[in-house]
């Protein structure tokens, strides 16, 4: 048990605010629905000026937002642009006035839904293609160097590798999926990654210092067995923050996977006893695959997943104020990012059996004065496991590596 009091840091266009106060804030990030890719996390902030100096906010300028964990260290939590600002009086008092302002900033994934991708693309793996669409968007060309920019004046502490970078992250390369060429045709430079990471079973997603990621899809496989679990406590959760939900909406039985040049190819996959007591529940999914083999595989990964309701554990809240947390799991839950593999325990014996193993999708986060709250949404285990072949093995990796306590249902998961 610890008790915590929050401290904050606001960076904007890179200044630091240490004087002003923070306060209504929501961060949220991630996605709500495993079925879908995410879009652009955002932040709602409300900053007070006690001076009435003149800050001279802008648009479109860098935001950094962080919150310092149990180790004394700030943790960034939020990066991304402001895209509104309004500035109002809070209070009238004897010596003068405070202001406000109301700051609204996205997330990196917002720079893709406003830029096109002209170019062709070589028949590659999701990963190198994503790349090459974030890097022909995110990097600066030669030209787009200011002609005044000398060498003396440019940061030294940037390499070559990530020199005129705004905005590309962690990308996993070369990928798990081979996917056609594309000829140069211009297409929103999101709904074009967007669609290969799904093809690739992969996602998109913004890092806590606002740039953009991609995970393909071992990508979760790969880290919870080099790094395993995230143990969370269901008894130390708002009560009121506990789900578990069951639609019906989300049964497929009948599955097509469109792939091949213009998507000319398919496959399907269907489950006769679904069939039978649901109706023909049928969804086309639209890929860029290239194989034939990757396109069965997920036509039966997808049916697998989809073909009969599940009672699905979804989302739990913390308040990371709440003394009866631990600084483990307060710091964990700081430094949460899509993709977290979780193990929740206590839960009420009816849900989920009591316990939950999964990974986190997207977050809410919200705070007050002391106070904040983490609102957590996740996926099943099975949502994202994709078992390892054994050429992805490292080359290095020996039995005496391997953890003695793996049991062989589990064993597809290590690296």
């Amino acid at each position: 048990m610890s008790n915590f009091t929050p401290v904050w840091r606001l960076k904007i266009n890179s200044v630091e605010y240490t004087d002003l106060i923070l306060s209504n804030l929501t961060i949220t990030s991630g996605r709500t629905d495993i079925y879908s890719q995410p879009v652009a996390g955002y932040v709602n902030l409300t900053v007070i000026n006690l001076d009435q100096s003149d800050l001279n906010f802008q648009v479109t300028e860098s935001v950094s937002i962080e919150l310092k964990d149990s180790n004394d260290v700030f943790v960034p939590i939020f990066g991304g642009y402001i895209s509104d600002i309004e500035l109002s009086v809070a209070q009238i008092g004897n010596v003068g006035y405070s202001q406000s302002y109301q700051i609204t900033a996205l997330g990196a994934l917002s720079k893709l839904t406003k830029t096109i991708f002209s170019d062709a693309l070589n028949q590659d793996y999701d990963g190198n293609q994503i790349y090459e669409i974030l890097y022909q968007t995110l990097f600066k060309q030669w030209q787009d160097v200011p002609a005044a920019e000398t060498w003396a004046t440019f940061d030294p502490t940037i390499t070559w590798a990530t020199a005129e970078n705004s905005g590309v992250g962690e990308i996993d390369t070369p990928g798990d999926y081979l996917m056609i060429n594309r000829g140069a045709d211009p297409i929103n430079s999101y709904t074009l990654a967007s669609q290969i990471a799904a093809s690739g079973l992969g996602y998109l997603y913004e890092d806590s210092s606002g740039l953009i990621s991609y995970a393909d899809s071992t990508h979760r496989t790969t880290y919870l067995a080099a790094n395993g679990y995230v143990d969370l406590s269901a008894g130390q959760a708002r009560a009121a923050g506990l789900k578990i939900r069951t639609r019906s909406g989300d049964v497929r039985n009948y599955v097509t996977i469109q792939y091949g040049a213009s998507q000319a190819s398919h496959t399907t996959a269907s489950d006769a006893d679904s069939i039978y007591v649901y109706g023909s529940l049928a969804q086309v999914f639209s890929t860029y695959l290239k194989n034939t083999a990757d396109a069965i595989f997920q036509a039966d990964f997808y049916l697998g997943l989809r073909a009969y309701p599940q009672a699905v554990f979804d989302s739990i809240t913390y308040d990371l104020t709440n003394s009866q947390i631990d600084n483990g799991d307060r710091d964990s839950l700081i430094g949460v990012f899509m993709g977290m593999p979780v193990n929740i325990s206590d839960l009420p014996l009816n849900m989920n059996s009591g316990s939950f193993r999964g990974f986190v999708e997207g977050w809410t986060l919200q705070a007050a004065y002391n106070e904040i709250s983490i609102q957590l949404t996740v996926s099943p285990l099975a949502f994202s496991i994709i078992s390892m072949k054994w050429i992805d093995v490292l080359p290095a990796e020996i039995w005496t590596s391997i953890s003695p306590t793996l049991d062989w249902q589990n064993a597809t998961v290590v690296a």
